[in-house]
């Protein structure tokens, strides 16, 4: 049985936000903390850079999805939204007594393994260049981001890592693979790690219904693509997560659903 949470979800006019939040929005009561009015939710309007200003929003919260970050290329937008607003997102949500953090962590984190031969060929899909059994990129896996805003998504796993240990907070982060606009890959290294809309939205979902007594883990939200080179069995074990869909061969036409 599902227990009804009261959820806010932050950047809920992004992409991910949005489908997130909506689906959410089925079983749970969902708000959101965003800059500007997000249509059909109750939304407080702030910047997660201002920790003042949204220390309201999380008053009565039982789960954060963060989900707000800054993905531009000013390396000033990094260090203000992906650091400095993501401390003050754990902060007031520590201070309100929140329950759990849901953090939209990066495939980012671990980008820098793209570099190796055998990850390059699934991701060119070159499947007669491909070793079985292949190397799967896991939630233990050392990190190794190849662009600062892996590094920053990589401090805010290490956020939620002392925010759990010193404040008992359950922090699920999930590594979250391309999740595009029309919800299909445009090339090769796309299909190898992308993440369909339905699959961003369960795995967030297993995440905010997942048992109190997870403390902290690290999973890839990945649809079960056949380049797929980061794993998804520790997200079934943990949390049941089950991807619906799936790049079966590259290139391929988009099925019908």
């Amino acid at each position: 049985m599902i227990t009804p949470r009261r959820v806010l979800v932050t950047g809920m006019s992004g992409l991910i936000g949005g489908i997130a939040g909506r689906h959410l929005a089925k079983s749970h009561e969902v708000v959101a903390l965003n800059r500007r009015p997000v249509d059909g939710v109750p939304t407080f309007q702030a910047d997660i850079n201002d920790i003042a200003a949204i220390r309201p929003a999380f008053l009565g919260i039982d789960t954060v999805v963060q989900l707000a970050a800054y993905m531009g290329d000013d390396p000033h937008g990094y260090l203000t939204t992906n650091v400095v607003g993501v401390y003050n997102v754990f902060e007031a949500a520590r201070e309100a007594g929140v329950r759990r953090i849901v953090f939209g962590s990066s495939g980012s984190t671990v980008t820098g393994y793209c570099r190796e031969p055998d990850i390059v060929a699934l991701m060119e899909a070159r499947w007669h260049d491909v070793v079985e059994p292949r190397r799967l990129l896991t939630h233990l896996t050392p990190v190794r981001p190849d662009s600062v805003y892996g590094a920053v998504k990589v401090f805010g796993e290490a956020l939620g890592r002392y925010y759990s240990d010193a404040h008992g907070m359950s922090v699920l982060c999930i590594r979250i693979g391309p999740v595009l606009a029309d919800d299909w890959p445009h090339d090769s290294r796309q299909a190898a790690s992308y993440c369909s809309h339905r699959d961003v939205a369960q795995i967030i979902e297993r995440c905010v219904n997942a048992p109190d007594s997870l403390r902290f883990d690290v999973y890839y939200g990945v649809s079960n693509n056949r380049g797929r080179y980061r794993d998804i069995a520790h997200a079934r074990e943990a949390i049941g997560y089950v991807p619906l869909d799936g790049i079966t061969d590259w290139p391929m036409a988009r099925p019908a659903r």
